[in-house]
């Protein structure tokens, strides 16, 4: 996997460089957009990870230029920025995801991991997990086969456990995703589309495909023998 990371703050680009490489990742570094831009261009990347506040070039007009001149690749944003408006100029503009700085490696590693999944679904959109499957271009679920009603923000709660199935999820991290704008990090809402979705997806409690971990948040269980 051949990874460009787009940072200008040269401490944190090389320890993402040093850890990726470490993990088995082809990694190219830049320090500003113009670098970024002619690597992006020029080699065949499996993904990018771009700092917002880049100089010379914009990360929002890096992606800009990427996406319309036909480069797809999965796109995940750096920024130290928390406004919600911020996060979703960068989705619009066609990033896929986005960190907060600061941030554990561990969570970066997650995310690229999941996004290197979905670019994968790309050509299979099916999540497979067990009895558990969800169509991401139809945005269907079933269970064993048959169909399971679900609601928008349901779907999109039981899509990205799937995407990080195996990982534990934290609430903040789901709120952020099925949210367009900040919500009360205490409120009970998550924990009851939560409730729903294991009546829905396991109404017998054969399955449990959905763990609690207190303290920590939640977990999606891989499926025996799937692709999940």
């Amino acid at each position: 996997m051949h990874i460009l990371i787009v940072e200008d703050e040269a401490p944190l680009r090389e320890h993402l460089r040093d850890r990726l490489q470490k993990n088995g990742y082809v990694v190219d570094v830049a320090a500003d957009g113009e670098e970024g831009l002619y690597y992006g261009q020029e080699f065949p990347l499996d993904l990018a990870v771009i700092d917002i506040g880049l100089p010379k070039i914009s990360g929002l007009e890096l992606i800009r230029r990427f996406r319309s001149n036909g480069r797809h690749f999965p796109i995940l944003v750096l920024t130290a920025r928390r406004n919600w408006r911020d996060k979703v100029e960068g989705l619009e503009t066609g990033a896929d995801d986005y960190l907060v700085k600061p941030f554990r490696f561990e969570e970066l590693q997650a995310r690229l991991n999941a996004l290197l999944r979905r670019a994968a679904g790309w050509s299979k959109p099916v999540i497979d997990c067990g009895p558990v499957s969800l169509d991401t271009g139809k945005q269907t679920v079933t269970v064993a086969g048959s169909p399971v009603e679900l609601t928008a923000f349901e779907y999109r709660v039981l899509e990205y456990l799937m995407l990080h199935a195996g990982q534990v999820v934290s609430k903040a991290d789901l709120t952020d995703n099925i949210y367009d704008q900040d919500y009360d990090r205490n409120s009970n809402v998550l924990e009851v589309f939560i409730g729903r979705l294991r009546r829905k997806l396991d109404p017998d409690n054969r399955i449990e495909p959905i763990e609690t971990l207190r303290g920590r948040g939640y977990r999606f269980r891989r499926g025996t023998g799937t692709e999940c």
